[in-house]
């Protein structure tokens, strides 16, 4: 009885201290993150990991950083090394909670950055699991800022494809999706409606405009995009192609 006793009292210190110290590594992943120092803030979220695997915000920034710290990288092992990590974490995180809103927009997220560079044949292949998940994603919970960007890329790089790329496609999967430039800004535009800080959004949006022949709005979604402070170690370089595409419509 008195073994019991002690054992008991030992688990239940464990998931005391197993509590505090996750609260104590998000907090200062989060912090890291904030910085920005993402990859700091990445192993921080291994951590988490470590002492508690199922964790689904860990997993969930995990992925989402996976995805953000590849697409800076040079070497494409590399790069395709991260975005199959990114990958990983979310399927994880999808297999805890097939509806968690976030794990399902950090998958459409690292499906979509790995298809970015590839061939229109396989961006249709990808784009048919991507707005699986996005629509997911925004189903339970429309407030996902992230997911909507998700949904205007998607509808922005699908109205990109050229005819012999949709026809290829097309013989080759039946009928693909449509995707179209004024879908894109109106996703565009809910994210911004969401959260408006989030500065590749802005971006996205202004290639939009330009590509719709509305030109004025997308210098002007540019110019308060430079005002905007960085929030990932992405914002810098954003904002360089921010004042490119500035100087080509001006």
């Amino acid at each position: 009885m008195k073994a019991l006793l002690i054992l008991l009292f030992s688990l239940l210190f464990y998931i005391k201290v197993s509590s505090q110290d996750i609260i104590a590594l998000t907090k200062e992943a989060n912090r890291l993150e904030s910085l920005p120092d993402e990859n700091a803030a990445f192993n921080k979220f291994k951590e988490i990991l470590k002492v508690q695997p199922t964790n689904m915000y860990a997993l969930n920034k995990c992925s989402e950083l996976c995805s953000r710290i590849g697409k800076r990288q040079i070497d494409k092992r590399v790069i395709n090394d991260y975005y199959a990590a990114a990958k990983t974490y979310a399927g994880i995180a999808l297999k805890i909670d097939s509806n968690n809103a976030e794990a399902n927009c950090v998958m459409a997220i690292a499906l979509g950055r790995g298809s970015l560079n590839k061939s229109g044949k396989e961006k249709i292949i990808s784009a048919r699991e991507i707005k699986i998940y996005v629509d997911r994603s925004i189903k339970n919970d429309p407030k996902n800022f992230k997911a909507w960007h998700v949904l205007g890329r998607w509808n922005y790089e699908l109205s990109n494809l050229n005819f012999i790329e949709r026809g290829a496609a097309k013989l080759l999967y039946g009928s693909i999706p449509e995707g179209s430039v004024k879908n894109a800004i109106m996703a565009f535009e809910k994210s911004n409606n969401i959260s408006d800080g989030f500065i590749l959004n802005y971006l996205e949006l202004a290639k939009a405009y330009n590509k719709n022949d509305e030109k004025n709005k997308a210098i002007n979604t540019l110019n308060k995009m430079l005002l905007l402070p960085n929030h990932t170690e992405d914002d810098p370089a954003i904002k360089e192609d921010g004042k490119r595409l500035l100087k080509e419509i001006q």
